[in-house]
């Protein structure tokens, strides 16, 4: 008995090779966003030039937005193209993609030299963005959780999840690092926020290897093997009652998650430059202690889950993030030192930003293998609809406040993503207990 405990929760060298790749796509999907929401401060007036800094951040972050918005829409075409297919051809299509979109971006002239064609420009190539980066979280974590032994299921959904993180961690290097090299005015006009861009196809590669090296998974090929693979999965998704039922539950919950993580993560690096008047050294080198934080928040989510329900675990987070929302950010409006504004901001994004992590095991939980990928997909990128608005709401709330009410105006739109998330992970039933078919 205690050996057949053993063999469960050990993991062969095929599932490590899928659980990476399923890491390393969901790290460049988040190194290529972060960069985005790294350098909207700086690039804003290149593509969107105004007289009114405030509009220039807004149409740049409306750019932002459209990628996410887009998402729900890659989710749901290459959600059911890994169930008719394969979770392992969807993920090497999205990975190609997304990696090659990073790095055309960073060839896109600017308003100075094609005028009004470089927004549109801009715009498309997010759209594309979106649209690959959409399919990418559902086969990856569709196929660890198909993959992984059912005990470390919540762990290991963690540990996918904090893929993103892990990008954000690594961008948020990378800027400080062509900070230093392209000091000053120079980051701008000598082109190192291009060469941002450029990074992006690197780990695109190294993702790509290790996808054409990944096996598929086994219950996927024994429902093609039975000739039991839907026809039309994202149909059944919304047709079928038990099925619609489930997908509106869930999307509840990732509405609020996405709308609280862009409030924070998402929102912080402009919040910093532009609201607190923090220089770009300094707020690179704050938001690497978010990310560190973000990822060692979202394994540890991920990790309780498996012990006190994954929607417990949420509504813990939820409860903390609504209570700390405040008292964090007056800490952080006040903080006249880089160590306090660290640990403040860290404490934060602790809180609001990383019940995450269960989220993959979840999903995966909820829907049946034929379907799985399609749903999966589709709720989780679905979240982005509202909540990726949450940075434009925050601008707004920002825009007209005085300077002593700054720390007020973001808490309530981070509190108003956590009581989605509470709301949610109370209306769903836990899942950790559940077989996969």
């Amino acid at each position: 008995m205690v050996g057949s405990q053993k063999r469960q929760q050990q993991i062969t060298k095929s599932q490590k090779t899928i659980i990476f790749g399923s890491w390393l796509g969901w790290s460049l999907d988040g190194y290529d966003l972060v960069l985005m929401l790294f350098l909207i401060p700086s690039i804003s007036q290149l593509f969107f030039p105004s007289k009114d800094p405030t509009l220039s951040l807004l149409a740049i972050f409306g750019t932002f937005t459209v990628t996410l918005v887009m998402r729900p829409v890659g989710g749901a075409l290459f959600g059911s193209f890994g169930d008719k297919h394969g979770r392992r051809k969807a993920m090497i299509i999205t990975v190609s993609g997304f990696s090659t979109a990073t790095f055309v971006t960073g060839f896109l002239p600017t308003w100075q030299t094609v005028g009004i064609l470089a927004p549109i420009l801009l715009i498309l190539l997010r759209f594309a963005q979106g649209m690959f980066a959409g399919g990418e979280w559902a086969s990856g974590a569709v196929i660890t959780m198909e993959s992984a032994p059912k005990s470390m299921r919540g762990f290991l959904s963690g540990f996918v999840q904090s893929g993103y993180t892990f990008g954000f961690l690594i961008a948020s290097i990378v800027f400080q690092i062509m900070l230093s090299a392209y000091p000053g005015n120079s980051f701008i006009s000598e082109g190192g926020w291009r060469i941002m861009f450029y990074t992006g196809i690197i780990p695109g590669f190294v993702a790509l290897f290790i996808r054409f090296k990944m096996n598929e998974s086994e219950l996927w090929l024994q429902k093609e093997r039975q000739k039991k693979t839907e026809r039309s999965p994202l149909r059944k998704v919304i047709v079928g009652k038990e099925s619609r039922s489930r997908f509106l539950l869930a999307l509840i919950v990732m509405t609020g998650l996405m709308y609280a993580y862009y409030t924070t993560m998402g929102f912080m690096p402009t919040f910093l430059q532009k609201y607190l008047n923090i220089e770009k050294h300094e707020s690179a080198t704050i938001m690497i202690a978010a990310a560190i934080s973000s990822l060692i928040g979202t394994i540890f989510a991920g990790f309780i889950s498996q012990y006190i329900g994954r929607m417990t675990t949420l509504t813990l987070f939820a409860s903390a993030a609504i209570i700390l929302a405040i008292p964090t950010l007056i800490g952080l409006h006040g903080s006249t030192t880089l160590t306090q504004r660290m640990l403040f901001t860290a404490l934060l994004v602790f809180v609001a930003s990383t019940a995450f992590g269960p989220m993959p095991s979840f999903l995966s939980e909820r829907f049946p293998t034929t379907i799985r990928n399609s749903a999966s997909g589709f709720v989780y990128n679905g979240g982005l609809i509202i909540g990726s608005w949450s940075p434009l709401i925050a601008i707004h709330l920002l825009s007209g406040a005085s300077q002593q009410f700054i720390p007020y105006a973001l808490a309530i739109n981070i509190m108003i993503g956590s009581t989605i998330i509470f709301i949610g992970s109370r209306l769903n039933p836990d899942t950790r207990h559940i077989d996969l078919d």
